[in-house]
């Protein structure tokens, strides 16, 4: 059982463990296991039931084939987008994840964001990104 109304759909599972390695909150991860098809399309959205939907696809062809996908049949979803050097989102380093997935609203560990990227010109830190979690 999710406590979360977060729903984020992946490619694989090393997608999926990179990204529990930096989420703090309970998050439904859906795995596509790289393929879309009517029947997968279908298995998936039997699974959402009024959830908001991320997608968060490589940077690769098949990445953008089950973007369309999603696009298509579920236009209500969010699209996360990786930097293309990354190429997998099993690739991306934590702290480029965390920073990601914390600009859309997911709660991540914090000790994983990248020194400097949300910091206002005083060196204070700026916590108008960063929220805490609690259970």
């Amino acid at each position: 059982m999710y406590l979360s109304d977060k729903v984020l759909i992946v490619e694989g599972k090393t997608d999926k463990r990179r990204i529990e390695e930096v989420l703090v909150e309970p998050v439904q991860i859906i795995c596509t296991f790289g393929t879309m098809g009517v029947s997968k399309l279908d298995e998936i959205l039997e699974q959402l039931d009024g959830s908001d939907i991320y997608i968060l696809s490589d940077a690769d062809k098949e990445g953008r084939k089950i973007r369309k996908w999603f696009k298509k049949h579920l236009s209500e979803s969010t699209h996360i987008y990786i930097d293309p050097k990354f190429g997998e989102v099993g690739r991306c380093p934590r702290d480029y994840l965390a920073n990601l997935l914390m600009r859309h609203g997911f709660y991540v560990d914090t000790s994983l964001i990248m020194k400097g990227k949300f910091y206002d010109e005083r060196g204070v830190r700026d916590t108008g990104y960063i929220q805490s979690y609690s259970y």
